[in-house]
Formats: structure tokens, sequence, C-alpha cells
């Protein structure tokens, strides 16, 4: 498997070539800090387990550490190293005051009891409280965290700190110092990324979709695109997906997954592999899933006009070339997945202030600095001559920078 750290700094090098920045590159190329912790929690059966758990502090040149914490299986430290970086990256380009931070615990959530899991985010919270806090860092739901592990998190570090402001954990529940909107921000922003840029990138008014990824981001850009117009054509969760040429009715594909347990076999439409599913003509490829999944092997297939990465990390660097030489236009995840860490400083500033805004003023301040970025995003690649995550990550790089 390749290296997401790697990757990350593979994309850096080809970002410098462009425009040198002499010691801050220097400085990006390692974090802050990355620490390791072990977790010892009593399991319902009455034996310990130690759990391994993650938090890196990458960069807070522009303001308090921001990003994540993932529950998964396969979370390693490279990989929470990447998404720190990239975090660091999205703040400055959504031109948020946060640096990038990212944290994760080494475990497959579905194999633990709902006590066990709390215990287990606790513990996070105990082994890291000294480091955390509103104006140091300000961890974020990632994959398999949910509003209620934040919730439990938020209070225990309430009960360590003191800190009632609730500001330090953000994508809580509504009752509990939660923003609206947090549930489809990350698919809502990366629709005003593609409306913005459509016409830009030679896109269609209503466009052929291809989605892969049937959890949070990838359903409910699924259900904003098909809103707003454009067809759905296919779709996978990690088992595989469903093609049907005419258009998916998303509403009985949810009510089949959930009777099913499967998107298989859905009435009208033809069963794909993933790999099968990233090598559909369409429009407009999301991969909304994990990272990797475009790489040097099947970029050549890729037959979409535009890929959109609402993933971190889903195309490799050496397909990020083979693409670009087959002029298909990449919206990188930087850009285009920052509508969640946007409406998380959304919620993180009506905590500070004691204030809680309507869903729609969510969603208009939301709507205004994504066509913002994009278009930063789009004028730096037109003025460096270069594909749009060389632009988006130059800019970045600008303002980081000037907070140096």
């Amino acid at each position: 498997m390749q290296n997401p750290f790697q990757n990350a700094m593979s994309q850096l090098d080809k970002a410098v070539k462009i425009k040198d920045f002499n010691d801050l590159i220097t400085k990006l190329r390692q974090p802050d800090r990355d620490i390791r912790i072990s977790i010892p929690i009593k399991m319902d059966n009455g034996t310990l387990k130690v759990f391994e758990g993650y938090r890196v502090e990458y960069d807070n040149a522009r303001g308090p550490y921001k990003g994540g914490i993932r529950y998964h299986q396969d979370t390693e430290i490279n990989e929470v190293k990447a998404l720190a970086f990239w975090m660091a990256l999205k703040c400055a380009i959504a031109n948020i005051p946060m640096g990038g931070g990212k944290g994760g615990i080494t475990v497959s959530p579905k194999e633990l009891s709902s006590g066990e899991l709390e215990r287990l985010s606790r513990g996070w919270v105990q082994k890291l409280s000294d480091i955390l806090g509103p104006k140091k860092d300000v961890p974020a739901p990632d994959v398999n965290t949910t509003p209620e592990i934040m919730a439990w998190m938020s209070d225990e570090y309430e009960k360590i700190s003191g800190d009632k402001t609730r500001a330090t954990f953000t994508g809580k529940p509504i009752e509990k110092g939660g923003s609206e909107g947090r549930g489809p921000a990350t698919g809502l922003g990366g629709f005003y990324v593609f409306d913005s840029l459509r016409a830009q990138l030679g896109l269609p008014e209503k466009c052929n979709v291809v989605i892969q990824g049937f959890g949070n981001v990838g359903l409910n850009a699924a259900e904003i695109f098909a809103k707003n117009g454009h067809k759905i054509i296919a779709i996978s969760d990690s088992k595989g997906g469903v093609y049907n040429q005419l258009g998916l009715d998303l509403e009985k594909l949810i009510t089949h997954k959930k009777s099913t347990g499967s998107l298989a076999d859905f009435a009208d439409s033809k069963n794909l592999t993933n790999a099968e599913l990233l090598e559909t003509a369409c429009d407009l490829l999301i991969p909304a899933a994990f990272e990797n999944q475009i790489t040097d092997q099947n970029a050549g297939n890729v037959k979409a006009k535009v890929i959109m990465e609402l993933a971190n990390g889903p195309v490799t660097p050496e397909a990020d070339e083979i693409l670009f030489q087959k002029n298909i236009p990449i919206i990188p995840d930087v850009l285009s997945n920052s509508g969640g860490v946007t409406v998380s400083y959304f919620e993180w500033d009506q905590n500070l202030k004691g204030e809680h805004w309507t869903e729609k003023e969510v969603f208009e301040k939301l709507l205004g600095m994504m066509n913002d970025s994009a278009q930063k995003v789009y004028e730096s690649s037109q003025k460096y001559s270069t594909d749009l995550r060389r632009g988006a990550f130059i800019l970045a790089l600008e303002r980081i920078s000037e907070k140096m």
C-alpha cells in the first residue's frame, strides 16, 4: 500500500517546482509534533485491552490546530500525518484562521459495544487533554466518529479542564453546542465548488455523475447533486456498486440498502465492482471513500471528464500525472472537501461567541466562502499555468507564508 504521507510530500514537491517558498517548505516537511498514545480500556467481559491512538499537530501559523479523529482498523501514523498536512492547507485555502491537525485510534468500532466505545473515546481525551483547547487544538469528527462520540469527548474535556465554552470539539450534537448544517457540510461544500467551476471546466449544465462512497459524504453529495438536476448514474459502498445510465432513484436505493445490507441487485440497475465504477464513462467522477483509489494502475482507464475529490487523497501523485496528460482536470480534496472544516470553524466561532446560527445562515456563509476559495484556486492555477491541485497548494503556501 502506498504511504499517504509520502504522497502528500510528493504533491508538495510538485507545487514548489512552480514557486519557491524556501524555509517554509523545509518546515512543512515535518509536523510540529506527532503523538502516539496507548489507551487501556476495560472491556465488557472484564479483560483489559490496549488501543493505539494518535494526534498529529502539523502547523499552527494561521491559528489553533484543527482536524478530525478517525476510528479505523487501518489507521496508522503516516495516514494521520498526511491528513494533518492536508488540513493545514485546507484551512488556508478556505481562508479560516486555523491550522492543521489530525487524530485517530486503530480500532474497528463495529466490534465494540457502546460502553466500550465511550470509554475508549474518553480515554483518548484523558491522554491528550493537556495539548487540546479552544485556542490550542480543536478536534472534529472523521471516519467512524459520530456526534455522540464528539459529545463524550467534549464532556470529558470539560470535566478535566473546567472549560465550559464547548469550543474544543466540533461536530457535536446540536443540543450540545453543535452547528446547524454540519451533517451535509462536506457534500454541500463540494457541490458549491463544483457549481462555481463547472462552466470554467467545460462541463454541461446537467451532468452524469458517478460517486464512490455511500457514507455521510458520498450519500449527501449524491442527494444534493440529484436535487440540483444532475443524474447519479452509478454509486458504490465498500462492497461494490450499481449503475443505471438513466439515473438511480436514491430514495429507493437507500431503502434497498437498509433492507438488504447491500447496494447489489437493486432494481433496474447493473452491479459494478468499485474498480469498474472508477472506470465508468461520466461527466463527473467523485471519489468519496478512501485514499489511493485512482493509481498509476487504473488512471489510464478513467473515462470521466472531470474528477472531484471528496475523499482525502483518493488520487495518487502518479495518477495525477497520467490524468493531467489525458486533460482530465481534478478538483483537489484540499479545496473540494473543505466544506466540513469550514462549518466546523463556524461551530467553534459560535461556541466562543455564545451564538447559534440558523441553517440558512450557515449555508449562506458556506456558499460565499466556497465560491471565493474555488475562484481563487482557479485564478492561481491560471496565473502559474498549472493544474488545480498545484494552484491550490501555491495559494495555501502563500497564505501560510504570510502568517509565519
